[in-house]
């Protein structure tokens, strides 16, 4: 991984984590070359991760091995069209993380030669506990594989998905998953200040029991219905909890939201391929 010559095509918040973490785990910073359009973004980068930073993404590419599509899904024909020819002829593996765009719709622009993997990661990769999708065709050689999930591993946990159409349940489990525990907590805060606690100190116990929880889930053999169990005295505070979330109908509402998640990413992902990119020339 040291020696592999790296494009990122984005400067965002997911570059910067990708950056940060290669780094972290020994890249030099001279080998990761980055194409980032806002000239402050440009500086920023130069200045705080002491990588290359290029305003010309053909400049970024060089003769990588390895291309990170980082940009917002809108801006992927824009971006790739212009290097078609030079992806074709460097055949470097393209890994892209932008949500929702289709293996079939980037192969439009780069050609069916270039190695593609897409990767769906999600917001904890920014302080390197992220949790990422994986998915490349069945045919991909190993190395594509190989090389794809040491690279995602340099801010967290990876998976690998059967099929493509899993990336769309990913979205909705752990990409936007983040947002379902936010949520919780916010109204966990908030119905123990009603019952009289001072709002930093709710907050404070709220946020180092969802902090505290995810440790314990991450470092048990992930029988998370047994942990609930230990913490589920009969009789006691916890069950009297729990028995309100399902009366509630907490497990039909958690089915409702992930659904609706997964329809969404679909829908996303089908205007993407509506837009039908130009295909480059034979």
């Amino acid at each position: 991984m040291k020696d592999l010559g790296i494009a990122i095509l984005g400067g965002g918040n997911m570059g910067r984590a990708l950056i940060g973490g290669l780094v972290k785990r020994g890249t030099a910073p001279a080998s990761i070359a980055v194409g980032e359009a806002s000239a402050q973004q440009r500086d920023s980068l130069a200045r705080q991760l002491r990588v290359p930073v290029f305003a010309d993404n053909a400049a970024a590419l060089g003769r990588s091995d390895l291309v990170i599509l980082a940009v917002k899904p809108q801006d992927i024909a824009a971006t790739l069209a212009p290097l078609a020819d030079a992806l074709r002829a460097l055949q470097p593996i393209l890994l892209s993380v932008a949500a929702g765009v289709r293996i079939s719709a980037l192969r439009h622009l780069v050609g069916e030669t270039v190695p593609i993997v897409r990767a769906m990661p999600n917001r904890p990769a920014l302080v390197g506990a992220g949790v990422t999708g994986l998915y490349t065709p069945g045919d991909a050689r190993p190395h594509v594989r190989r090389t794809a999930e040491e690279i995602m591993r340099a801010i967290g946990e990876v998976v690998w998905v059967r099929g493509e159409d899993e990336l769309d349940v990913v979205t909705a489990l752990s990409a936007s998953g983040p947002a379902y525990y936010f949520l919780l907590t916010e109204l966990m805060i908030q119905a123990a200040v009603d019952l009289g606690l001072d709002p930093a100190t709710a907050r404070t116990l709220a946020v180092h029991t969802l902090m505290g929880a995810g440790q314990l889930a991450g470092a048990s053999d992930g029988d998370l219905a047994r942990l609930r169990a230990e913490v589920t005295s009969k009789g006691g505070t916890t069950e009297a909890a729990v028995r309100a979330y399902e009366d509630a109908g907490l497990r039909a509402i958690v089915a409702r939201a992930l659904g609706a998640a997964t329809q969404r990413a679909r829908e996303l992902a089908a205007q993407v391929d509506h837009a039908e990119p130009p295909r480059i020339k034979k």
